[in-house]
């Protein structure tokens, strides 16, 4: 039996073994279905047993596999909008205002009036400003350089002198 659902052409199996009468089965069978459940031999219902496992597992690898696909390309984007974001970076990077080592302390950009240059992993003695006045108290606080240059646009301000040796 045929039947047509959105222009395609579906068949509607029924079972067709004999009943008790002698007459076809009509139950109907979805999918991969060899006879209903009361028309089953053993050997027929361990064949779709053993093939519903391995659909399932078939289906779950599948996905895992997916999902490891995924995962490995968002790394491999992660990557790439690094190494973009980099590059973008070292483009608008600038190391020196009017004669002054720019710098990066603790991720911020300031300058440096001093005779010899600054190295990353120099501490620092850096102003006042209203962040470190709410954290640490009035006064000047210290930092670790963490960078050469910068690419912030607005006021830098001065470190006010390098702590330790150098």
């Amino acid at each position: 039996m045929d039947s047509r659902v959105d222009d395609q052409l579906v068949e509607i199996r029924t079972c067709g073994r004999p009943t008790r009468s002698g007459k076809p089965c009509k139950v109907r069978l979805y999918g991969p279905e060899i006879a209903c459940r009361t028309h089953l031999t053993d050997h027929e219902r361990d064949v779709a047993e053993a093939y519903q496992r391995g659909m399932g597992l078939g289906h779950r690898r599948g996905w895992e596999s997916g999902q490891e696909m995924c995962r490995h390309e968002v790394e491999q984007l992660r990557d790439r909008v690094r190494d973009l974001e980099r590059c973008l970076d070292d483009a608008h990077r600038y190391h020196d205002l009017d004669g002054d080592q720019v710098v990066e302390v603790d991720g911020y950009a300031y300058r440096w009036c001093g005779r010899s240059p600054l190295r990353v992993g120099d501490r620092v003695e850096l102003p006042e400003n209203w962040l470190s006045r709410a954290k640490n108290g009035p006064g000047t606080f210290q930092g670790t350089v963490t960078r050469l240059g910068a690419t912030f646009q607005g006021e830098l301000s001065a470190i006010v002198r390098r702590v330790g040796a150098g």
